[in-house]
């Protein structure tokens, strides 16, 4: 077993694991910890507790210390800097021409190095707005391109579900998220129930995709023709996790009616390769396949950080 902590850096913010040492800690307490990117600051979000090693993704970084009230006057100090760097980066952007909107100015703790987010459309020439800025705050520079999830992320904020969102919660890394996942998972293809905060199609259909396509490959598509103990009917709708479907099926009169069989009691006797749409429904798939796109605009743009 392992003792951590659990830190975070912002309100809303991941909450990242670190080993306390000797240090016995509670929700609240602000702490210096040890990163990749050098010291920081940030609040016990977990107080100590054991946890089993191997659900530890990689080795634990320390907690350096108590944040006492010179660390937190800097803290506050870099936080001042931060409105001041994004007020004159802004005016260097109108200055050079750039066509970038940046979104967030980020001081490291220990001054190392100051991170300016931006939002572009395309790729952006900023190595002149990089020297400028360099030359005002002598320390490393970085400009990092950001897509739409990147800064909803960094903003925060509560999904339809009411929860927090997950890329600010517990997310990584983003997924590619399609299509092909709404429609395998019989969820309404409208952009205004499936695309998330950022303007995408949401995370969460990724999460029960890997089950859903073990599952449908036991199934017939909507609009199949199958044989049941009843007869022979046509595919009406299908609830892909409890492998059932519900069949249109003909009586002695003619006349429709419908019943659901599990799926290993009927037989295919001719699937269906695309399934009907009406109008609202290709136009809904219009709009999601322009999200799809930008989304894959997003990840070829997403560019290499720039560093002096």
């Amino acid at each position: 077993m392992s003792s951590i902590v659990g830190v975070k850096f912002k309100k809303p913010g991941k909450i990242y694991f670190f080993t306390p040492g000797k240090l016995k800690l509670n929700i609240g307490d602000y702490v210096i910890v040890e990163t990749a990117q050098g010291e920081e600051y940030g609040e016990v979000a977990i107080a100590n507790r054991s946890m089993p090693a191997y659900q530890l993704e990689k080795p634990l970084k320390k907690v350096i210390r108590l944040a006492n009230q010179e660390d937190k006057k800097h803290y506050l100090d870099n936080k001042e800097k931060e409105k001041q760097a994004f007020v004159l980066c802004q005016k260097k952007i109108k200055e050079h021409n750039l066509k970038m909107t940046l979104t967030e100015v980020e001081f490291k703790f220990d001054n190392s190095k100051v991170l300016f987010y931006f939002t572009a459309e395309g790729r952006v020439d900023f190595r002149e707005l990089v020297k400028d800025l360099a030359a005002v705050y002598r320390t490393r520079i970085e400009l990092r391109q950001i897509g739409v999830r990147d800064e909803v992320k960094r903003i925060g904020g509560n999904g339809v579900c009411g929860r927090e969102l997950c890329c600010c919660s517990f997310l990584n890394n983003f997924e590619t998220v399609s299509i092909k996942m709404a429609k395998e998972q019989n969820v309404s293809l409208n952009p205004s129930k499936i695309s998330g905060n950022c303007g995408r199609l949401m995370c969460c259909l990724k999460y029960e995709q890997e089950v859903y396509e073990e599952k449908l490959k036991k199934l017939p598509k909507i609009g199949a023709i199958i044989q049941t103990e009843d007869g022979e009917g046509v595919v009406d709708g299908i609830e892909t996790l409890k492998e059932i479907v519900r069949v249109k099926l003909k009586d002695e009169n003619g006349e429709y009616f419908y019943k659901k069989y599990d799926a290993k009691d009927i037989k295919i006797i001719q699937n269906v390769e695309t399934e009907v749409m009406d109008e609202e429904e290709k136009q809904n798939l219009k709009e999601l396949q322009e999200l799809e796109n930008l989304e894959k605009i997003d990840q070829s743009n997403q560019e290499d950080d720039e560093i002096l």
